[in-house]
């Protein structure tokens, strides 16, 4: 191959060409393209470090507002206890002078029937001094042998008789 016998002679250009070019190169990238390389590089740390400090105050901030809705909401809490408490202090007042009103009316209409109860006991006492003449205790009499005496009939008709009786003796009192 004649290539390879010709090596020897052009070995020394190609190497002194390869030194030039890669040279030219290394200048044109260390010179041009590094730097701008590093300011990208440098830019992006920057926005990094930036963005991550932005970070730290939103999450300081974030914690405040926290804190802060925190404490409104326990305030908030104990103003409906307390408001609660209010209310259902002046609903048991209320209930409790209703109570009262309808306690005093309730004693009001109490003492009434108690005053109707004494007056049918009087009325009730001269009944009873009126049983005691001997007309009543022969009505009475008269009941209690027409239920005795009829207790072998049927039920409803024995208690037909006993209550007819009973209206009979009971007439001369209707006023």
């Amino acid at each position: 191959m004649p290539q390879i016998n010709q090596l020897p002679d052009i070995f020394i250009s190609q190497l002194f060409w390869l030194a030039v070019v890669f040279g030219i190169i290394y200048f044109w990238i260390g010179r041009g393209l590094v730097p701008k390389i590093q300011s990208v590089v440098e830019d992006r740390d920057k926005k990094i470090a930036d963005d991550l400090a932005a970070a730290q105050r939103a999450r300081e901030q974030a914690e405040a507002s926290e804190e802060a809705y925190r404490e409104r909401i326990d305030a908030s809490r104990s103003e409906a206890m307390k408001v609660a408490q209010d209310a259902k202090h002046q609903a048991a007042l209320d209930t409790e002078k209703r109570l009262k009103a309808v306690d005093a009316k309730i004693g009001k209409k109490v003492a009434e029937a108690e005053t109707k109860i004494r007056a049918a006991a009087g009325f009730h006492d001269s009944i009873r001094a009126y049983r005691s003449m001997p007309m009543m205790a022969s009505c009475e009499d008269r009941m209690m042998s027409a239920k005795w005496r009829r207790a072998p009939v049927a039920a409803t008709r024995s208690v037909m008789s006993w209550q007819q009786a009973t209206i009979r003796c009971a007439r001369p009192f209707a006023l």
